[in-house]
């Protein structure tokens, strides 16, 4: 039998334990790696000698030992946009002497655009500093990937919100203009722990001394969304108070529809903005454009009932919340309404906030509607509330008015099963009828009015119970 080689040359071996396609035949270093250093060389020939320790004893040679980290195959190129490598400025023939570099590096515009085209393969090299800087020991190195199914008897859902792609709003600049970005852009650069340690910076590397924030980018907008994301106004104005904070003397202006501060200490955060000097334009701007290396911001001042051009060194766009681009996936998953814009329904919007039609289900924070975090929180905490009663409670009551199927008159066609919302109707495969499961049924009676053999009737509201209402209200 010959060894195998690998397509680079190298012996093929098992990657824990260095054992070749031969039985009893290992392999580490060069001969397997390619060139690398002694103590790579040194650490292989370790775990040669364990591996052939442990075949002459006969225990299994891979239990216990650390699995090695799985090469990335394929990386995601979704979105990347394909450019040239740039080429490295190199000394010229006749300065190459007394040992001077010959590749001079690149400048730093070209080496931001050099890392753009680096793809994110996510791999991580086991220099193990994360489990060093964790305190409560929570990394864990040697997990993999499993799954786990666990009963439940109550679920909160809780998905959050995606933020709208303000691309598509072509007038204002974003994604082809410099220094045009979203608040959360912002949100993330004016962060301590952010890419730029907490500084305000234009492209190419300066402070802007104006800045323009446009409020409702895709919220109340028929072509877009039309409700009020809630949010936007308020974190807006926090925005300012920030860039001014970051950068003392900063013009910051804030063009609105109308201000929605209608939260606990809102409107006197309001007035603390005004009196901080942001200046407030009502009227959302028509566009923005480039001219003389700055951006200027066309719009209509409806208070002042003018035209206002206003040029700034940095726009930032207010974008709304909308519902999760898996939205429809988990309402499937697990029976859940949807509203008109794509949010999670409630069984009731004043009675019933948090509840949905199917008991044990709850919607908690932004997958429900778009709104703030004390909201969100208080929404958790009565979910919570709930799950706990329910819990406590060891029994629950359910609906008596449910639907009830005949088995004798059931052909088995499975209609009740496919039109049911609740999902409370299975197939018994064994006798080939429909049941319903009286703890998921609402009787809602869309399988009664929709079975061709009748076999479905609805407890208490059955054929001879409403005539007979009929009858007494007739008498």
């Amino acid at each position: 039998k010959e060894l195998e080689y690998t397509g680079w040359g190298t012996l093929s071996v098992d990657p824990v334990t260095l054992q070749t396609n031969i039985e009893g035949v290992f392999a580490g270093g060069d001969v397997v790696s390619g060139p690398a250093d002694v103590i790579a060389a040194i650490a292989a020939g370790k775990e040669a000698a364990t591996s052939i320790e442990r075949y002459l004893e006969g225990v299994d040679l891979k239990e216990g030992r650390p699995t090695p980290i799985k090469r990335v195959k394929e990386v995601s190129k979704e979105g990347v946009e394909i450019k040239a490598r740039s080429t490295m400025p190199t000394l010229e023939p006749e300065k190459r002497k007394d040992f001077a570099e010959v590749e001079l590096g690149f400048d730093v515009k070209t080496a931001i655009e050099e890392a753009k085209r680096c793809l994110n393969c996510g791999v991580c090299s086991e220099c193990m500093e994360c489990v060093k800087a964790c305190e409560v020991k929570a990394i864990n190195h040697e997990m993999e990937d499993e799954i786990v199914e666990v009963d439940v008897g109550n679920i909160i859902v809780a998905t959050g919100y995606d933020t709208f792609d303000p691309s598509p709003l072509y007038q204002y600049g974003y994604g082809h203009l410099d220094n045009v970005v979203t608040a959360l852009e912002l949100e993330r650069m004016i962060n301590a722990s952010g890419p730029t340690e907490g500084k305000v910076t234009l492209k190419d590397g300066s402070e802007p001394k104006s800045v323009a924030i446009i409020h409702c980018v895709g919220s109340r907008d028929e072509n877009y969304h039309e409700y009020c994301s809630q949010v936007c106004c308020m974190y807006s104005m926090k925005l300012s108070h920030l860039v001014r904070e970051h950068i003392p003397g900063a013009e910051v202006y804030e063009f609105y529809i109308d201000l929605r501060a209608v939260g606990k200490a809102y409107e006197e955060f309001y007035n603390r903005v005004l009196d901080e000097g942001v200046r407030f334009i009502r009227g959302r701007p028509s566009d923005v454009v480039k001219q003389d290396g700055r951006l200027i911001v066309h719009g209509e001042d409806t208070l002042a009932d003018c035209q206002r051009q206003i040029p700034v060194d940095m726009v930032v766009l207010s974008t709304a919340l909308e519902p999760k681009t898996d939205a429809e996936e988990v309402a499937r998953l697990f029976s859940l309404s949807r509203s008109a814009d794509g949010f999670f329904m409630e069984k009731h919007p004043k009675l019933d906030p948090v509840a949905t039609m199917t008991d044990g289900i709850y919607v908690v924070g932004c997958c429900q509607s778009p709104k703030d975090i004390p909201a969100s929180v208080s929404q958790a905490s009565a979910a919570a509330a709930r799950v706990l009663a329910m819990i406590s409670a060891g029994t629950i009551e359910i609906e008596a008015a449910i639907a009830a199927i005949d088995e004798e008159l059931c052909s088995g066609c499975k209609i009740c099963q496919e039109l049911c919302p609740y999902k409370a109707i299975s197939f018994d495969e064994e006798k080939k009828v429909s049941r319903v499961n009286e703890a998921l049924c609402k009787g809602c009676g869309v399988c009664v009015a929709a079975c061709p053999s009748g076999a479905i009737t609805g407890k208490h509201f059955t054929t001879e119970q409403i005539m007979a209402e009929i009858e007494g209200i007739l008498v």
